[in-house]
């Protein structure tokens, strides 16, 4: 009986993760494609090809990036963003959201970086992020000095996580994207290997 809850387990391991990406991509494309429908019917009528609300999903994108990408759109996308930067409690969700996703997209410095935070004289070490590498900007008494860097250390299954500012040289950079060091925190570094890189 314990061999067959052990293959049970098992199989709904290796199952699990793929049904519920596949059942995450099908309700974002359904969604998507539902969208373009409403959109394109009363341009086009009846015709519609299967795929369309994709390639017009991505398009809308692209054209989004390119049009805040311009000099001229960051007062407009400043308007834009005025009830959502000052409703109190709706500023809270909309910064830290805005913030997240700010630290992943492309930069022109490589100031993302994974890292081993080792204090000198221990053996502990705490994977983290680096996500400040200057403390100009910071309110005074934060990052006392000069050679310091903000590591941000994220606890498994992404309940929370710390901040904490320390020297540069307790620092050891660790051969792994940011992507995979939070996919490997989220799980509490219990996957055996590397994971597969997207």
């Amino acid at each position: 009986m314990k061999r067959i809850s052990q293959y049970f387990f098992r199989g709904l391991i290796a199952f699990l993760p793929i049904a519920l990406t596949v059942y995450v991509l099908i309700l974002f494309v359904t969604w998507i494609e539902g969208l373009a429908m409403a959109l394109i019917r009363p341009i086009v009528g009846e015709f519609y090809l299967p795929g369309l609300g994709i390639a017009l999903g991505a398009m809308l994108i692209l054209a989004l990036g390119v049009l805040v990408s311009l000099p001229i759109s960051s007062r407009l996308l400043s308007w834009v963003e005025l009830p959502f930067t000052n409703l109190p409690v709706v500023k809270s969700i909309y910064s830290s959201l805005k913030n997240f996703a700010d630290y992943f997209a492309p930069h022109e410095h490589d100031a993302q970086q994974v890292v081993l935070l080792k204090m000198p004289g221990h053996e502990l070490g705490i994977i983290g992020l680096v996500t400040r590498q200057s403390m100009k900007g910071l309110p005074r008494g934060l990052g006392a000095l000069d050679d310091q860097v903000a590591v941000y250390l994220p606890m498994g299954y992404m309940i929370g996580g710390y901040t904490v500012f320390v020297p540069r040289s307790w620092t050891v950079p660790v051969d792994m994207s940011v992507e995979e060091a939070m996919r490997m925190a989220l799980i509490a570094f219990m996957a055996s290997g590397k994971p597969p890189k997207t």
